[in-house]
């Protein structure tokens, strides 16, 4: 795998029964990279994740993940990336900074790393009021930004976010947005899956799937440009009408 390349992906598949749920994809996502999973409900991208994060065994193929071998060094792999998932990740009945504690412990970091790392975190978040609540008790555009930092508390060189603003308004998406712009600058790579077609627009590259295999993958720029479209939305609907 080249330095530039955090992921590597070959023939990628996964089977359940009869059924190929990710039919042999390839790719490649760059250190740094903003990189968009895109597709339909139902279209394999929760389950190529699934795969990439160590957590699914692959059928078939071969993939690399922040130089680690997906079939071979699962647990490797588990340390060395941040994963937020589409349900809700943190615990309801912890604080605030219970949650940052707990997850830091996880992550193998010591008790001097955490507290820093809690502080830092909690005034970049303008948490300070509610460092001492219930997680539970706070509005979903919080809880998914909490998730999101906590995500990154061990500096992990890829982020898998799954669906991170399902259901969460404008502004908070857009805020969500900024972050990850932030995390990217950073030089972490963020490997985001969404349905929201304008969210595409914000990704370096995307790649776009359709019933478990990888139809187009490019910059946004390129793709409208392919498909002779003005947004995201349009490229989408004729991959999907075929």
């Amino acid at each position: 795998m080249s330095n530039n390349h955090v992921i590597k992906v070959e023939g990628l598949t996964k089977m359940f029964g009869d059924f190929t749920a990710v039919n042999a994809i390839t790719f490649e996502v760059k250190k740094g990279e903003i990189f968009g999973f895109l597709g339909a409900n139902g279209a394999g991208k929760t389950t190529a994740m699934k795969m990439l994060i160590g957590i699914s065994t692959p059928t078939a193929g071969k993939a690399n993940v922040a130089g680690f071998d997906v079939f071979t060094n699962a647990e490797d792999i588990k340390k060395n990336i941040g994963y937020m998932s589409q349900k809700f990740a943190l615990y309801d009945d912890l604080t605030v900074k219970e949650n940052i504690t707990f997850f830091g412990g996880i992550y193998g970091l010591s008790r001097k790393e955490i507290k820093g790392k809690s502080e830092i975190l909690i005034k970049e978040l303008e948490m300070e009021k509610a460092a001492n609540k219930l997680v539970g008790s706070l509005p979903l555009g919080w809880k998914q930004k909490l998730s999101f930092s906590v995500s990154l508390l061990h500096d992990p060189k890829i982020v898998f976010l799954d669906e991170p603003t399902g259901g969460v308004d404008p502004i908070t998406r857009r805020q969500f947005w900024e972050m990850i712009y932030k995390t990217a600058n950073r030089g972490t790579t963020v490997f985001v899956t969404t349905h929201y077609m304008d969210e595409a627009e914000y990704c370096d590259r995307v790649s776009i799937m359709v019933n478990g295999t990888i139809e187009a993958l490019d910059t946004p720029k390129k793709l409208k440009e392919r498909f002779k479209t003005d947004t995201m939305n349009d490229v989408f609907l004729k991959l999907a009408r075929g």
